[in-house]
Order: structure tokens, then C-alpha cells, then sequence
């Protein structure tokens, strides 16, 4: 068997995308952090034959992800027309906990959206271009997973003030201060175990959700605010608005029928412990969510040290087994094999 391995990260939405029309197309735009170390490695390996797949997860065979698989392989006929002629098998890892809320779907689709352009290239079919086509393909499995093509920032959905920006694919976003370059990511583990409501049942209670209207127009004003205080470096107004971002996702999931709450009571811990550190110290960190109880802690890497030094001290108990992980803003996929 033939085979190529490439290597996607996982991001984290600044402005969240929650809500979507057929088929995975945004009801609101989103910009992401591109995480560094928090990826998905995938290995594709291919022979002629007719269009059967098997997947592993962390070297063991994972048969419950063949059908998320096949439907993807299903929306993507277009772009990979080849994938009913040739056998596939999926070898995948993450280096962190899948189904956690840090986007494993992310990384793994752009990851596997990568691989099948790969095949593409060498069966010499037509390509436009390779990342935005990857990027396409990878929201038709994961609608957060077109955003993590590119580095240190994504956009995904039309937005009136991000250049090329549309619903299909995302688009690198470079017009930041150097200062958000350097941010580092701390993700508190809160929670190791799978989410007890999926990503794809919360989009779907969007439908007709008595705030939606309201939501998706507040993620149009947020991106807007938010591109301001990329371009001019300004930490609290970012900071205010990451945070408002991550609190209103949360509660659409708590306003939804039927409601949920994916947060945990050590989630809230950190938020206020959080808030205390800063308002004592002044110390520029700010809390994001996805859709899970992990948090997410952005900083500046000049704050590196007194930040892990209060994770260690205050923070550490609320995390599952005291785990975190360290992350970084990262450069975007890479092809290793």
C-alpha cells in the first residue's frame, strides 16, 4: 500500500461558531487561535480496490468511526472523486484526549482532508489550490476543522471586515500585533471523558432557538471589535471580548430546548479564580471555552512564568489528575510523510 502522513492542529475559536445550515455551512462567522501542540496525526494508506475503510485509533481498530468516515467520504465525492476506486486504511492519534471539547474533530478531519490531497497530487488530478480545496473538504467532516489549515489565525464564514472570507472554506488571518503571536494556550483538563452532548446535537438545537437571530448578529459586532484589538494589540479589549464569546456559547447550549450544560462546577472555579488573579495582579489572562468543560487560558509568552506558577499553585486541583496541557500559537499543518 501506498501512504502519506500529514499532521493538523486543533484550534480554538475566539469568536464561536455555533449554528450551521446544510451541508456545514457557518450561520455566523469565526476566527480561531492555530494551536501548536494539540494535533492530529494521520496516516493514509491507499491501494486499488474498491472504496472499503478501516480506521485505528491509537494503533487499536476504532469500527465507530466508520460512519462519520463514509459520510464524510460521501460530501467530499467533488473534490476526492477517486475515493470509491481505491481501500483505505486510517491511522490516526491525537496528542491530546479525544472528545474532550479541544476539537479532536478539527484536527482529525484537516488532517484526513490533507492526506486525501495528497492522494490527489499524486494521481495528477487538477488542483486549484491545495489548501483552500483541504480546507473545504475538512469542514464538510468538521466545521471548525476548515480553520485549522492555516496559521497562527483562521477565519471561516463571510464576515463583512475579514478580506475573503466566505462561507465554503476558511482563510489565513495575518493582520495581527506581534504581541498575539506569542500567545500561549494553557488547556485545564477538567474533563478527560467523551461530552455527554455532541457538537453536532448542540448546532442542531440552534434551529429555532428564541436567541439565535440575536447570537449571530453579536458574532458580525464581536469579529468586527475583535479585529480591532488584534491589529492594535489591545489585550483588554481582546481579553473582554474572548471571554464574552466563550460565556454566551455556553449559554445558548443553557437556553436551548433541550438545554444542556457541558460546563463542570470546577470549570466555574477557574473562571473566578481567574478573574481574581487578574483584577490582583494585573496579569493579562484570559479564559476561553469550547464546547466541553476544559478551559482554555490565553496569555502573552512574556507572562509565561507567572502564569504556570499560578496554574501550579491555585489551579492545578480543579484539572482532572492535575492535568494540563501547553500550548502555543502554531504555524499550521505539516507534511511528514
Amino acid at each position: 500500500m501506498k501512504e502519506v502522513t500529514w499532521k493538523s492542529p486543533s484550534n480554538i475559536a475566539l469568536v464561536k461558531y455555533w449554528g450551521k445550515y446544510p451541508v456545514q455551512l457557518p450561520a455566523n462567522p469565526s476566527i480561531s487561535f492555530t494551536l501548536s501542540a494539540a494535533a492530529t496525526t494521520t496516516t493514509l494508506k491507499y491501494k486499488q480496490g474498491t472504496g472499503q475503510v478501516v480506521v485505528f485509533l491509537e494503533g487499536e481498530e476504532a469500527p465507530s468511526f466508520l460512519p462519520k468516515i463514509h459520510t464524510f467520504l460521501e460530501r467530499t465525492q467533488k473534490l476526492f472523486p477517486f475515493t470509491r476506486e481505491w481501500d483505505f486504511e486510517v491511522h490516526t492519534s491525537n496528542s491530546f484526549p479525544h472528545s474532550s471539547g479541544i476539537a479532536s474533530s478539527a484536527s482529525g478531519m484537516s488532517a484526513l482532508s490533507l492526506c486525501l490531497m495528497s492522494v490527489k497530487e499524486a494521481l495528477g488530478i487538477t488542483i486549484t489550490d491545495f489548501f483552500e480545496e483541504a480546507s473545504e473538504a475538512a469542514r464538510l467532516g468538521s466545521g471548525s476543522g476548515s480553520r485549522s489549515l492555516y496559521g497562527p489565525m483562521a477565519a471561516w464564514g463571510t464576515h463583512e471586515n475579514t478580506p475573503g472570507s466566505n462561507d465554503r472554506f476558511a482563510v489565513a488571518y495575518n493582520h495581527i500585533d506581534p504581541i498575539f503571536k506569542s500567545f500561549q494556550d494553557t488547556i485545564l483538563l477538567v474533563d478527560k471523558g467523551t461530552k455527554k452532548v455532541s457538537s453536532t446535537v448542540g448546532h442542531q438545537l440552534m434551529e429555532g432557538h428564541p436567541y439565535a437571530a440575536a447570537r449571530f448578529q453579536q458574532a458580525h459586532t464581536n469579529q468586527t471589535a475583535l479585529l480591532t484589538a488584534l491589529s492594535e494589540g489591545d489585550l483588554e479589549a481582546f481579553g473582554s471580548l474572548v471571554e464574552s464569546e466563550a460565556l454566551t456559547l455556553h449559554a445558548m447550549m443553557m437556553a436551548s430546548t433541550p438545554y444542556f450544560i457541558l460546563m463542570h462546577p470546577n470549570t466555574l472555579k477557574v473562571i473566578e479564580a481567574v478573574w481574581a488573579f487578574r483584577k490582583e495582579t494585573g496579569t493579562p489572562l484570559y479564559f476561553t471555552l469550547d464546547a466541553g468543560a476544559n478551559v482554555h487560558l490565553l496569555y502573552p509568552a512574556s507572562h509565561k512564568d507567572v502564569t504556570l506558577s499560578f496554574i501550579e499553585e491555585h489551579l492545578k486541583t480543579f484539572c482532572k489528575d492535575g492535568s494540563y496541557l501547553c500550548d502555543a500559537v502554531g504555524a499550521g499543518p505539516e507534511k511528514i510523510g
